[in-house]
């Protein structure tokens, strides 16, 4: 895009990068947010609404004249993950790290407002969003929750996630579906510890624990039809603490549930709990469960994926058609259940490590790829007749 000159890239590069150095985890995005803020200011928006659903930002262009508000979305946080990266710009801080990318993306989304500073939008009006909290699948409802947001009312929400594993800057779509739902389950079991010599003296649950370790990895396969995608991993397990003299008589287990539709997801949940309980009961030990970190798939609109499948051809960008969903989740999903969207995935290197690897590193050359897609989606609704 002929607008996009050099100087104005290494810029953008200087600012991933600094954001790349400094990252912070979900809910604690305050330094982050003040530099995003910092940089808006200097554009000119017509309107600048901060905190919004903890430390989101949004950053308005008014058009002229009536038409669509259109939302272009990112992520401020980064991961509780220590960077293996020996870069010069790796992060300062030993237990975080920008191993998702949305250091990029945040660059891309920001890399827009010296754009429509210079040149508003012909109709309607367009939302630079910043989002807080993504990795916790709790920063969207936070947002469309805070009464700030009541004002904002976009007709069409738009986002993209950096791919590894595909051509830099080709663009990745697909109608319906595009990522999927996911959750986190805690399930606590309680019986009664008592001495290692004397194990019938109490209720030592770690039967149960492996029984249900076992069942509920099982469900998907005897619950779940063959065209309707289902995961679960256990991601930690606990009986009792490490003392030789002890029978336990208490015991953790966490699981991340994934499908990847919301009805699946929620047929699951029923079901699970249905068997923990079972199997809590046969045994003599009260439960308790947690869900958390909930995500909602993310449902593309047919529409909207129609619009950027022309967008990327027109920028003559390779374009991959996704046959099934995305077995990771996105906090968007909880946009796109409220508004007229899609999700679409931008190439960052077929040998790229993937996202949350200690190693991974967001390539600045697909900046421009990112910038020109959302300009010109941004352009083809706010022209339309």
């Amino acid at each position: 895009m002929s607008m996009i000159t050099n100087d104005y890239k290494n810029a953008l590069v200087s600012m991933r990068q600094h954001l790349h150095q400094y990252p912070e985890i979900s809910h604690g995005e305050t330094e982050t947010a003040a530099y995003i803020v910092d940089f808006l200011e200097q554009f000119d928006p017509d309107q600048l609404i901060t905190g919004l659903g903890g430390h989101g930002i949004a950053a308005i262009y008014e058009g002229e004249k009536e038409g669509p508000a259109i939302m272009i979305r990112c992520e401020l946080d980064a991961l509780p993950i220590r960077e293996g990266n020996t870069k010069s710009y790796r992060s300062k801080y030993e237990d975080k790290g920008h191993l998702c990318g949305h250091d990029g993306h945040m660059v891309m989304v920001a890399g827009l407002a010296p754009l429509f500073s210079a040149s508003r939008p012909e109709k309607g009006k367009v939302i630079l969003f910043f989002q807080p909290a993504e990795e916790t699948g709790e920063g969207a409802r936070k947002v469309l929750d805070d009464p700030q947001f009541s004002g904002i009312s976009p007709d069409y929400v738009f986002a993209l996630h950096n791919l590894p594993g595909y051509d830099k800057s080709s663009v990745i779509i697909k109608n319906g579906v595009f990522a999927s739902a996911s959750k986190g389950l805690i399930i606590k079991l309680n019986g009664t510890s008592s001495h290692a010599g004397h194990p019938e003296g109490g209720n030592n649950p770690s039967t149960a624990v492996a029984l249900i370790l076992q069942t509920v990895q099982s469900i998907p396969q005897r619950a779940v039809a063959l065209h309707e995608a289902a995961l679960v991993t256990p991601i930690h397990i606990r009986v009792g603490n490490p003392a030789f003299g002890t029978s336990p008589g208490d015991g953790e287990i966490m699981f991340t549930i994934r499908a990847h539709s919301n009805e699946v997801m929620e047929s699951l949940e029923k079901k699970i709990l249905h068997e923990v309980r079972n199997i809590a009961t046969a045994h003599n030990l009260s439960f308790n469960s947690k869900w958390t970190e909930p995500f909602e798939s993310v449902d593309n609109d047919d529409e909207t994926v129609a619009l950027i499948r022309k967008c990327a051809n027109e920028l003559d960008l390779k374009v991959i058609e996704k046959e099934i969903p995305f077995p990771w989740s996105e906090d968007f999903g909880v946009l796109t259940s409220e508004f007229k969207g899609a999700l679409f995935g931008l190439g960052s290197g077929t040998n790229a490590p993937q996202l949350h690897h200690p190693n991974y590193d967001f390539p600045d050359d697909i900046i421009e790829s990112g910038i020109s897609m959302f300009y010109n989606l941004v352009l083809e609704l706010s022209t339309e007749e």
